[in-house]
C-alpha cells in the first residue's frame, strides 16, 4: 500500500512540475523520438515526431563533474543493474564494499540507459535517493526518480538522438496568448545568456500582439533567476495554460521554435543488456578537475566456468586480465539474455556481494 501511495505521489508531483515548466528554444527531430536535457532547468524533455510528449525532472552533473553538452545517441539499456563500485569511490567510502546488487540500496536504481559514447561515461538512470532529483549533484550522469526512469527506459528507443543543452532562459506563449519568461541559475558558470537577443524577441512579440511589457519587469526576472514561470502580459494570479509554444528567442525573433525536418529514421532494434549487468562508473574525485572524464564499463555479471579436467596451464600471477573495450558492447559472451518484456524481471542470483547500508552512501556520491 505504501508503495502504491508513493508511486501516486511521485506521479502527481511530476505532473505538477511539468504543468509549470516552460520549454526551451530547440528544434526537435520532425520524425521519431528526440531527447532534450537542459542542464540549467534540470529537466528532460521527450519529443515524439516533433511534438513534446513528456517532461521529467532530473539531477545533472556538478560543476566539477559536468554532464557533457552536445549531441548524443541513446544506447543500450540494463534493467536491475549491479553497480560495480570504482576504486576511486571505494576509497572514498572506505567500507570494503566493492559492488551493490540490484535492489533498494543500488544508486543506479532499477534501470540504466546509456547516453552517448561509452567513453563519455554518461547514462540516464534511477536512484536510491529520490529527494536528490531535481538537482545539480551527480558525477556526470543524468539521474531520474526510479518510476520515471523505468517509464523513460520503456518508452525511448535505442539510437534516438539526445541533445544536452545549456539555455539559461525560456520564453513561451501559452494557450491564452500570454507571454511567459523564466530565467535559470548558471551552475557551470558559463555566463552564456544572450540578454540582447532575448529582449529583442520579447519586443518583437509585444509589437506583433499590441502589448506593452515593462523593461523593469524583464530585468527583475533575469536578475532573480528563480526558475519560475513569470507572466509578462497578465495580472498576478493568472495560471499558465498549456499547450505552450516556445519562441525562437535565441535568434532574437518572435517566431516559434520549429521541428528540424529530418527523414524518417529506419527501424532500430532496441538493445537490452542481460539482467544483472554490471555497471561501473569511475567518477574520480571532485578536486581533480583535470581527470573529470571518468571511464565507464558495462559488462554482464561473469558466469563461473566449470573446473577443467586437465592440468591448468601456469600463468604469471601478476598478469592482468584482459578487459573489454569501453567503446563497444561487452566482448565476452554473456549468459543468454531473457526476452525483453514490458516489465523487467528480477535480477538473477550472482556471486555473493557485500551489500551496502542505505546510510553509508552520501547523496553526492550517488550517480
Amino acid at each position: 500500500m505504501k508503495k502504491i501511495l508513493f508511486g501516486l505521489t511521485a506521479a502527481l508531483l511530476t505532473s505538477a512540475a511539468a504543468a509549470n515548466t516552460l520549454i526551451p528554444d530547440v528544434s526537435p527531430a520532425s520524425s521519431g523520438q528526440h531527447v532534450v536535457i537542459n542542464i540549467t532547468q534540470q529537466r528532460l524533455f521527450l519529443y515524439d515526431n516533433g511534438k513534446l510528449s513528456k517532461i521529467y525532472p532530473v539531477a545533472v552533473g556538478k560543476a566539477m563533474t559536468q554532464t557533457n553538452l552536445g549531441e548524443h545517441k541513446i544506447g543500450a539499456k540494463a534493467y536491475n543493474p549491479v553497480w560495480h563500485i570504482p576504486k576511486s569511490i571505494q576509497k572514498e567510502r572506505n567500507d570494503g564494499v566493492k559492488s551493490v546488487p540490484a535492489g533498494p540500496n543500488n544508486p543506479l536504481g532499477p534501470v540504466f540507459v546509456r547516453l552517448g559514447d561509452p567513453k563519455l561515461s554518461l547514462g540516464i538512470h534511477g536512484t536510491n535517493a529520490p529527494a536528490s532529483v531535481p538537482g545539480v549533484r551527480s558525477h556526470g550522469c543524468v539521474r531520474m526518480k526510479s518510476p520515471d526512469a523505468l517509464e523513460f527506459a520503456k518508452t525511448i528507443a535505442t539510437g534516438s538522438p539526445a541533445s544536452v543543452i545549456y539555455q539559461m532562459a525560456s520564453l513561451n506563449e501559452d494557450a491564452n496568448q500570454n507571454l511567459w519568461l523564466a530565467a535559470y541559475r548558471d551552475p557551470y558558470d558559463k555566463k552564456n545568456l544572450d540578454t540582447a537577443a532575448l529582449k529583442k524577441s520579447i519586443a518583437a512579440w509585444a509589437k506583433a500582439h499590441g502589448k506593452t511589457i515593462p523593461a523593469a519587469r524583464v530585468d527583475a526576472i533575469l536578475k532573480g533567476r528563480t526558475g519560475a514561470a513569470n507572466c509578462l502580459t497578465c495580472a498576478k494570479g493568472v495560471k499558465l495554460k498549456s499547450p505552450l509554444k516556445s519562441l525562437a528567442w535565441t535568434s532574437g525573433t518572435d517566431a516559434y521554435s520549429k521541428p528540424r525536418v529530418m527523414p524518417k529514421p529506419a527501424p532500430a532494434k532496441d538493445v537490452v543488456l542481460p539482467q544483472g549487468t554490471e555497471i561501473e562508473v569511475d567518477a574520480t574525485d571532485d578536486t581533480n578537475k583535470a581527470a573529470s572524464e571518468p571511464k565507464q564499463i558495462v559488462r554482464p555479471t561473469p558466469v563461473k566456468p566449470a573446473k577443467p579436467a586437465a592440468k591448468p596451464v601456469t600463468t604469471p600471477t601478476d598478469a592482468p586480465a584482459s578487459a573489454p573495450k569501453a567503446a563497444s558492447e561487452p566482448a565476452t559472451a554473456p549468459a543468454p539474455a531473457p526476452k525483453a518484456t514490458s516489465e523487467p524481471a528480477t535480477a538473477p542470483a550472482s556471486s555473493p556481494v557485500k551489500d551496502a547500508p542505505t546510510s553509508s552512501e552520501p547523496a553526492d556520491l550517488l550517480f
